[in-house]
């Protein structure tokens, strides 16, 4: 266990953060809006990259770190974020405008993602990031692998539950959710998936195409 933890803070300490984004996270804590890790942002911002990624959707916008993150790996492409806070989107508008994102890549929704994402196009996207509401995890991942394009990725961070998950003896509905849905996708023939332990956790699956 302490060699985990020491390659948790080696993780953390080792990936550098761009200006714009820590900006960003320090906003984001401020408003209590919960940023994923610098280390997580940085395997999205890779993913993204080798994706060459120009369509993704972020479910729970928070202050901008994951979007910015998400741009940082693929910066021509055009991110749709979707948040029910208003607050928390002023705040990831303003740290788009600082870091010179172009208006046009951006698209701010406000709303309840079980509302907009019924909307959305199927199979339009290159990722889907859902980062939103954990009672709603598994919706919402059902929602993004409709989303993404054949060969597309859905990436989930935050899915160990700060460590409940690996615990037997959590049995809480959230804990069971995330525990849930890494088991179904590891053996969906469906998905190409994997799961990441650096930082919060960061889950992948990338659709098979069919035939």
């Amino acid at each position: 266990m302490a060699g985990h933890d020491a390659n948790q803070r080696f993780a953390d300490e080792s990936t550098l953060e761009p200006e714009h984004i820590a900006r960003a996270r320090a906003h984001a804590l401020e408003l209590g809006a919960a940023p994923i890790s610098a280390p997580v942002g940085a395997q999205c911002a890779v993913i993204a990259a080798a994706s060459q990624a120009l369509n993704i959707v972020e479910i729970g916008t928070g202050a901008g770190v994951s979007g910015l993150w998400l741009l940082h790996g693929s910066p021509r492409a055009t991110l749709t974020t979707i948040d029910k806070e208003p607050e928390h989107l002023g705040a990831a508008r303003q740290a788009f405008s600082e870091a010179r994102v172009p208006a046009a890549r951006a698209r701010f929704i406000t709303g309840r993602a079980a509302e907009v994402l019924p909307r959305m196009n199927e199979a339009s996207y290159d990722i889907v990031l859902v980062d939103a509401d954990p009672d709603g995890v598994i919706e919402y991942v059902e929602h993004g692998l409709r989303l993404v394009r054949a060969g597309g990725t859905v990436l989930v961070p935050r899915v160990l539950g700060h460590g409940a998950v690996a615990d037997p003896v959590r049995r809480d509905p959230v804990t069971s959710a995330y525990r849930s849905l890494i088991q179904e996708t590891q053996s969906s023939p469906a998905v190409i998936g994997a799961l990441s332990i650096v930082g919060e956790g960061l889950l992948q699956l990338t659709t098979v195409p069919s035939g």
